[in-house]
């Protein structure tokens, strides 16, 4: 079982170092994730707690609202777009309990200031109507990292995650609303996630759910990561061990391998239709007409 740990923080927002992201600012209300993903590449992000425990220890800023309030009620941080759930979900299973995010949409809704949010839950569709007001004045956008339609092999890599269709369905409800919506397909996963029947299978639910649009990548081992990412391996699928060692020499995986994969995953965009980049902007416009941002960069 989790350990929650309430923290206070001095500040709500991050302000983002690359103008290579279609936002402006970052808010993580928590800190480690109960999803246990194998391939989170935000682990190492405990390292600032002095914490190894990024999947047990989770901190809860319980704050942030009043924090975000006073960054937001300043004139130079208005309309400046806002990721929530970068570094951990806002939506994890003990949001159930603390409940932070209908305040946090609450302020947004009341600066209108523009976001983007990615889940791996649904149960943001407890916020659905927050979410539906704040998209109805000004720039939102609604994201799900999916990555297999596997149901068994989903479980292993994402054990405590809403189940893919949950978060399929998720995003045709917000397809309803104003907001954009988007399947990130982040990170394919060599010999595990990457096989043609998987990636047109999500694709096709995709087009069923009528998302914006699909991102998609290659899975990175740098760090803390690569080590919790081959301890699962070589526990959960070692047959796989030493050909996913021999891909990832490096942090990256193989470039003929990365070619003939994205050969193979742009056929299968073109032949759903879906666009690969994201109905946003870097400052909401007036008129609240979304214009197309590229997000081909966005990993």
């Amino acid at each position: 079982m989790p350990t929650y740990k309430e923290i206070y923080t001095k500040s709500a927002c991050n302000k983002l170092k690359t103008s290579r992201f279609p936002f402006d600012l970052d808010l993580n209300i928590y800190r480690g994730c109960e999803h246990g993903c194998k391939y989170c590449y935000a682990i190492y992000s405990h390292d600032y707690l002095g914490d190894e425990k990024y999947y047990e220890d989770i901190y809860i800023k319980i704050n942030i609202v009043e924090m975000l309030e006073r960054e937001l009620s300043k004139k130079k941080s208005k309309r400046k777009i806002i990721n929530l759930g970068s570094v951990t979900d806002s939506y994890q299973q003990l949001e159930n309990t603390y409940k932070l995010m209908p305040d946090i949409l609450s302020l947004m809704i009341k600066y209108k200031n523009p976001c983007t949010i990615s889940t791996k839950s649904d149960l943001i569709l407890r916020d659905y109507e927050l979410i539906e007001k704040l998209a109805s004045i000004t720039s939102v956008n609604i994201a799900s990292t999916i990555t297999s339609m596997d149901d068994d092999i989903q479980k292993k890599i994402e054990p405590n995650a809403s189940s893919s269709m949950a978060r399929f369905n998720m995003l045709e409800e917000f397809s309803k609303t104003n907001a954009s919506t988007g399947l990130h397909f982040m990170p394919i996963i060599p010999y595990i996630t990457d096989s043609k029947e998987n990636i047109d299978a999500l694709y096709s639910e995709a087009k069923k759910s009528k998302v914006s649009y699909v991102l998609s990548t290659t899975l990175n081992l740098r760090g803390k990561t690569r080590t919790v990412f081959f301890d699962f391996i070589k526990s959960e699928m070692p047959n796989l061990y030493a050909p996913l060692q021999k891909l990832y020499r490096i942090g990256e995986v193989d470039k003929t391998y990365k070619y003939e994969l994205y050969k193979m995953v742009e056929s299968l965009k073109n032949k759903y239709g879906i666009l690969s980049n994201i109905k946003n902007t870097k400052e909401a416009p007036e008129n609240n007409e979304p214009t197309l941002f590229d997000m081909n960069n966005f990993t």
